[in-house]
């Protein structure tokens, strides 16, 4: 079959390598893609739903696989469903309403306490009821945790350890719309003290498969200090993810969510991740996305040994019961190499250099692009995402690092602490 992956990350760069693996492709096709993604498929140019559907029916395409949240989120797959040719098409992705569990902080709350799934307690507010927000805020403890209600590239939520300080944060992302349009409204939510992990299932929207478990690295800085990022690396398999604890993901988490989606009608085929934290060894749910996660991906996919297409194909049919995953015991370790100044403002077109030079390794563009000398050079403020597969933590970073020292560009910047606190 003729398969259409969207996205130019690390997620899709990962997704793109597992997908051209499958023996049941003829034709594999990416939008837009990047330099990294060549050796995989051929990379087009797409802009906009029209087009991306005429491709879909001019190329024989059965398979959009939608990696970014966006596309999701404005209604790629409500697109194909309302056209009578496209909606053949198997679409890995929910529909717009489902998306809103990503698309919508104060949507996802409510439907986690509506259908009994463990969350922290929380309230919305708008610029209207700033002075509400403020009363709140007074009746939580620090440190206080706001959220812009929409998509905001993974940098939206603010962690803060003064009342004084999340007042005036408050202020400014509801009068100064200091996140845009994301930040038009604002959850404030309870702190939930514990360890975070990542957890993820491909769901028919009756049936699931559970995909490996990562922990990711979200502060720019060394021990989880600074800004939040859209993710400076990532574990797979995590430690603390035992049997008993992932049972209760089953139970309290993942079942109560495909429970909720049947029960209240919402169409749900697609990727689900769980931000979760473990507190005291109980599951609770920061967030959903719905999509695979960046940098986990890169972690995740890397220690897949069954084929990811077959899975997609049993989607669409509700039969996804039937695939059998294999996964690697091995774990897998990613680290991200940055642009200097990342999150905040950064220069491109750096020259990279030493991706030949590379053992053992899985290198994932993430934000590079090929200059007019047809050098690969900086792009984004992730720029590569470098894993590898070892025996144990240790192991698999030792060889990251090993790597990443053969690797340079113009103020290349990466954590050299990832997964050292699961040592």
């Amino acid at each position: 079959m003729n398969i259409l992956l969207l996205g130019s990350g690390g997620r899709e760069s990962a997704l793109a390598r597992v997908i051209a693996k499958s023996n049941l492709i003829d034709r594999f096709f990416i939008s837009p893609g990047n330099p990294g993604m060549k050796q995989y498929g051929e990379c087009v140019s797409l802009d906009g739903f029209a087009q991306i559907g005429d491709f879909c029916k001019n190329n024989e395409i059965k398979m959009l696989v939608v990696g970014p949240e966006q596309p999701l989120v404005d209604g790629i797959s409500d697109y194909f469903s309302n056209d009578n040719i496209l909606k053949e098409v198997t679409v890995i992705g929910p529909d717009g309403r489902a998306a809103q569990l990503e698309g919508s902080k104060d949507f996802s709350k409510e439907f986690m306490f509506r259908n009994n799934i463990p969350t922290a307690k929380y309230k919305t507010f708008t610029a209207q009821t700033i002075a509400e927000g403020k009363q709140f805020l007074r009746t939580l403890k620090a440190p206080y945790v706001l959220k812009a209600d929409g998509l905001a590239a993974g940098k939206g939520v603010l962690i803060l350890n003064s009342l004084e300080e999340a007042e005036t944060e408050l202020e400014d992302m509801l009068n100064n719309e200091k996140f845009g349009a994301a930040s038009s409204k604002v959850v404030i939510e309870e702190y939930l003290s514990g360890i975070e992990c990542s957890v993820f299932v491909l769901t028919d929207g009756k049936n699931y498969v559970l995909l490996p478990e990562a922990k990711d690295y979200k502060r720019i800085g060394e021990g989880d200090t600074g800004l939040n990022t859209g993710g400076m690396g990532s574990i797979s398999p995590v430690p603390f993810c035992d049997e008993a604890f992932m049972q209760k993901v089953r139970t309290n988490v993942i079942d109560r969510t495909i429970n909720g989606l049947q029960r209240e009608g919402i169409h749900y085929q697609g990727f689900i991740f769980f931000g979760l934290m473990n507190v005291y060894g109980e599951p609770y749910v920061i967030e959903y996305n719905v999509r695979m996660g960046d940098p986990e991906s890169e972690s995740v996919f890397a220690r897949l040994d069954s084929d990811i297409v077959e899975a997609f194909s049993l989607v669409k049919q509700q039969r996804l019961d039937e695939y059998k995953i294999r996964i690697n015991k091995m774990t897998a370790a990613t680290v991200m190499l940055c642009s200097g100044g990342y999150p905040e403002s950064y220069e491109k077109g750096k020259v990279i250099n030493g991706l030949d030079k590379l053992t053992d390794a899985i290198v994932y563009h993430a934000g590079t692009k090929e200059n007019d000398n047809k050098e690969i050079v900086t792009s984004g403020g992730r720029v590569l995402a470098v894993t590898c597969l070892g025996d144990n933590i240790t192991s698999a970073l030792n060889k990251c690092y090993e790597n990443i020292d053969k690797i340079t560009f113009d103020k290349m910047y990466y954590r050299k602490d990832i997964g050292k606190d699961l040592i």
